[in-house]
């Protein structure tokens, strides 16, 4: 993940402009397969897979199927993806070894004509959910579709976008321009005379509505009513709005704190009556990538108690070991984790006690003071106190704690919470 952001933050801006012009099509085909039992851990524990062979596949099954119950087939960049065969293959052996699966088919590259037809060609994918649940049943969880949208959103040069196609926009005449071109003049605005947003109401519109909304891939999965998964490390609330059903918050990173990203998602999945989960990526950008065993027991430890209802580590890239970048250390590590909450009973924070509520459509990205507004915008007057705030309040309650966002379509009566902040309030600690 972390190792393409810098490529793709240039390029997702420019392919966007297009996505209106892309259609998809897709179709598929019924089996049924073998349930195993095992100790339940009240959530999905596993690794998404990144690996290249059936092979590698079912040799990381064997390895973890003792310990896990989630296998996430996350390779949706390489020829896996692109074979029928080759996907139904590793995913029969999952389910027959005990593994619910999810499936990462690979997304709609609007910059590459070859993949526009992505999902073997077929015509609507009301096929491949029908074949799919006939042949794992609800051991077929749902498509792992596109990845960290929220995060290119908020990392993505847009002054070099602009620059180079700001002049064009008003003469696409599709809204994805238009609203493109209507947050240039905002800004426009406030270097001509320092007018500063009252509100990031447009931002979230062209987020939402542009850049998910027209995503022929979410439209075709939406249609088929196929669950969608996402990672991210930014915008949760806003990838829930775009029609996600769950979001992995992405940790171990050297970004905000573990507390702090599990706030954000919980706090937004609560609210939309959504799912949510962590997955546990790279640490270092070099081997050995991934975080000591003990660190990942720790995030993992920490978002059970918090109530995530999935739990992965992500195992790339797939050159370090025979099990991808997974060492004996973390995956004894895994093992540990699986046993202690299968055997033992831990504290329960998964229940609504305190809350945050930052302004209405507030797409700062909270990873650091400096961090951006929707990408756009450098921090503004609210940033410095809502990042007291949270830390604060994070100091108090930990995982505890969930962050949302001040919206009357998700009112924060709807939630028994005992203790409501509010951003632009004075917090008695």
């Amino acid at each position: 993940m972390s190792d393409r952001r810098k490529i793709r933050k240039y390029m997702i801006p420019t392919l966007l402009i297009f996505i209106l012009t892309i259609s998809i099509a897709v179709t598929y085909s019924s089996y049924s397969s073998v349930n195993k039992s095992k100790a339940d851990p009240s959530a999905y524990i596993g690794i998404a897979f990144c690996g290249n062979t059936t092979q590698e596949a079912k040799l990381l099954i064997d390895k973890v199927k003792s310990y896990t119950n989630l296998f996430i087939l996350d390779s949706g960049r390489n020829p896996i993806s692109e074979n029928q065969t080759t996907v139904e293959d590793i995913c029969d052996y999952a389910v027959s070894q005990g593994l619910s699966v999810i499936i990462n088919m690979g997304i709609k590259d609007v910059s590459n004509p070859a993949s526009w037809n992505w999902f073997w060609q077929a015509q609507s994918l009301d096929a491949i959910k029908q074949r799919w649940t006939q042949r794992w049943g609800s051991k077929f969880l749902g498509i792992y579709y596109n990845d960290e949208v929220g995060g290119l959103q908020l990392d993505a040069n847009w002054r070099t976008f602009y620059t180079k196609y700001g002049s064009r926009l008003n003469n696409i005449g599709v809204p994805i321009a238009e609203d493109l071109n209507a947050i240039k003049l905002k800004m426009q605005a406030y270097l001509d005379n320092g007018t500063l947003p009252t509100n990031y109401d447009l931002e979230a519109n062209f987020f939402v509505n542009d850049v998910m909304g027209m995503d022929p891939g979410v439209q075709n999965l939406t249609a088929a009513k196929i669950p969608m998964f996402i990672s991210d490390y930014g915008l949760y609330w806003w990838d829930y709005l775009g029609g996600y059903n769950t979001v992995f918050a992405e940790i171990g990173g050297n970004q905000s704190s573990v507390a702090e990203q599990i706030a954000q998602v919980k706090g937004a999945s609560r609210l939309q009556n959504k799912d949510w989960g962590t997955i546990i990526t790279w640490k270092y950008n070099q081997p050995p990538y991934l975080d000591t065993g003990d660190q990942i027991y720790n995030e993992m430890l920490t978002s059970y108690e918090a109530g995530a209802k999935y739990i992965t580590i992500f195992d790339y890239p797939y050159n370090q070991t025979a099990y991808g970048v997974l060492t004996n250390e973390q995956l004894l590590a895994l093992q540990r984790f699986w046993n202690d909450i299968t055997t033992k009973k831990f504290t329960d924070l998964s229940t609504p006690e305190a809350v945050l509520v930052l302004p209405h459509n507030f797409g700062w990205g909270m990873s650091n003071p400096n961090d951006t507004i929707w990408g756009f915008w450098v921090s503004d007057n609210r940033t410095q106190q809502i990042g007291t705030d949270i830390s604060e309040l994070l100091a108090k309650y930990g995982p505890a704690l969930d962050i949302v966002f001040d919206d009357p379509a998700y009112p924060i009566s709807n939630v028994p919470y005992q203790h409501v902040y509010y951003w632009n309030q004075t917090i008695n600690m």
